[in-house]
């Protein structure tokens, strides 16, 4: 079996009408771009973190399949969706390890995309999931866009076709919802 997008599409939509069987052949298909996220977002974990790649799928695996019925319009929908759910279970995560570990100040972080330090990666974590959504009441797709790109790892290209935009448009969002992201983390630092 290929892995073509139309025939994930397929599979994802077979699924939905209940197709168990479209499933069990999805899976195989999936499984390594969903392992590729899934490493996106340890690789910006600390070291040692007690959350391995492979639990991250697996734990996503079982949240989608019992997520219940989902209109998976296609393959990148079905990125997309998974690209959230591994994004809250590392939040989930990261404040449950907070909650063991209580005190402390406030933690002042900056928007990196590309790395954060090892140190304060659950407090990031957190602090970037609130303004992530602060951000979402102010402008939905801004904060969609951020989490397909930093979260998901999708391509413009990929972020425009699920979000129904240009990739100007994704872009320009991405680069406004950055800053705005920075200064939100910044002033969140400074309280």
């Amino acid at each position: 079996m290929t892995d073509s997008p139309r025939e994930v599409t397929l599979l994802l939509q077979n699924w939905c009408r209940g197709d168990q069987a479209a499933l069990d052949k999805l899976i195989p298909l999936v499984y390594d771009q969903l392992h590729r996220l899934a490493h996106i977002y340890m690789v910006r974990e600390r070291p040692g973190h007690t959350l391995q790649t492979s639990a991250l799928v697996n734990e996503a695996y079982l949240r989608l399949i019992d997520a219940g019925r989902v209109e998976w319009k296609d393959r990148v929908h079905f990125f997309a969706i998974s690209a959230n759910v591994m994004r809250r279970i590392l939040v989930e995560f990261a404040r449950s390890r907070g909650s063991r570990k209580r005190g402390g100040d406030a933690v002042k972080v900056e928007f990196d995309e590309a790395f954060v330090p090892a140190p304060r990666r659950d407090a990031v974590m957190i602090a970037l999931d609130e303004v992530l959504d602060e951000l979402a009441k102010i402008d939905p797709r801004e904060a969609k866009v951020v989490e397909l790109r930093f979260f998901g790892g999708l391509s413009e290209k990929e972020t425009a076709e699920v979000v129904g935009v240009t990739d100007r448009t994704v872009r320009q969002d991405w680069n406004h919802a950055k800053v705005w992201l920075m200064d939100a983390l910044k002033r969140g630092a400074q309280q």
